[in-house]
């Protein structure tokens, strides 16, 4: 086993904090900077102090549904200092896909909230309420309160060929009770009624980081993220460094499983990984080393055993399993026993 880790695009090494290395941080919201109405302990004066660092942040969503004022009060509320020109919404990148396709003063046939409605006018496009209006475009995005009619208005006009711009294709999203229909689901009605696959405009599609980059100026941004199917593969579709925190969704175990595409940069158990230099990580013949912690296979090579040793932060052992699961030459035997070794530590 060998690896040249400056070559490697996921877990490099930083001598500098994050902060200082990077222009923009382009956060994720929910799972990153708060938990439906609630923030994520630490956050808000982790990133006061990434701002106090010299580094700008983008809020970027894929909810289409609430405007960027909405969004940034929310977030004012949590004790996150934001504007409305710092959030960067699905919303927006639609709009900006639909312009930069149809120009402006398209007709668009809107599918979703008002605040959707208001964010396509202000790009310079027009509304319409009927696919009897034969608008060049629909923009769906989602919306609690749609019903029955506008899915079918929609799958009208698709069918009659105008383009379909979906803000996002999210099968699902979380509520208190669990898991809800996404937008993603109401564009299958359309899709399954019309024939047609949309556009897509949100993560992991390109259009919503371009969206991100261009109202921020950013020069050399730091995708944040807690997904690894939306936010950090859409980093790497971008070509564009990112930074995985274990506050939202992604396991442990998920991370171990996790297909090229969706490995990140960097890792950090929450926001204050903005703040830290990030350790480097040694793979060789012996195993893989991560601060105090070492992952190696068993001596005599037999199957079933990865064994994790050392002390200190418990981040630094997950990251050693990770290099050695992601540089294992048969990669299905390697994670099993990785993910056994997880025991040790106290992450999901």
């Amino acid at each position: 086993m060998s690896d040249d880790g400056s070559k490697r695009p996921w877990l490099r090494p930083s001598a500098q904090p994050l902060a200082s290395c990077y222009d923009v941080a382009l956060l994720d919201l929910d799972g990153v900077v708060y938990i439906g109405p609630q923030p994520v302990s630490g956050a808000a004066p982790a990133l006061a102090k990434a701002r106090a660092a010299g580094m700008r942040l983008a809020f970027v969503t894929n909810n289409a549904s609430r405007s960027p004022a909405t969004v940034a009060a929310h977030l004012r509320e949590l004790g996150v200092p934001a504007d409305a020109d710092e959030v960067v919404t699905s919303a927006q990148a639609a709009a900006s896909v639909v312009r930069e396709r149809l120009g402006e003063g398209a007709t668009v046939l809107v599918t979703g909230s008002p605040a959707l409605r208001e964010i396509v006018e202000a790009a310079g496009l027009r509304s319409v309420a009927s696919a009897d209006d034969r608008p060049d475009a629909v923009v769906q995005g989602f919306w609690s309160q749609l019903c029955y009619k506008d899915l079918a208005e929609a799958a009208i006009a698709v069918r009659a060929g105008s383009l379909w711009v979906a803000t996002n294709v999210d099968v699902t999203l979380p509520s208190p009770r669990g898991l809800l229909p996404g937008n993603g689901s109401l564009v299958g009605v359309v899709a399954t009624a019309s024939g047609r696959k949309p556009v897509v405009a949100g993560k992991p599609e390109l259009p919503l980081h371009a969206e991100g980059v261009r109202r921020l100026d950013a020069r050399n941004p730091l995708v944040v993220g807690d997904r690894l199917d939306t936010d950090i593969e859409g980093a790497n579709a971008a070509a564009t460094d990112s930074l995985l925190v274990m506050t939202g969704v992604t396991s442990a175990t998920e991370l171990l499983c996790a297909p090229a595409e969706h490995r990140p940069t960097y890792l950090g158990c929450d926001l204050s990984a903005l703040l830290e230099p990030q350790p480097e990580v040694v793979v060789d013949e012996q195993g893989a080393r991560c601060g105090q912690w070492i992952a190696r296979r068993s001596r005599d090579g037999s199957r079933g055993e990865v064994e994790l040793t050392g002390d200190g932060p418990p981040v630094d052992g997950l990251r050693a399993l990770l290099a050695l699961s992601w540089v294992a030459d048969d990669a299905g035997e390697e994670l099993a026993d990785a993910a056994r070794a997880l025991g040790r530590l106290e992450i999901g």
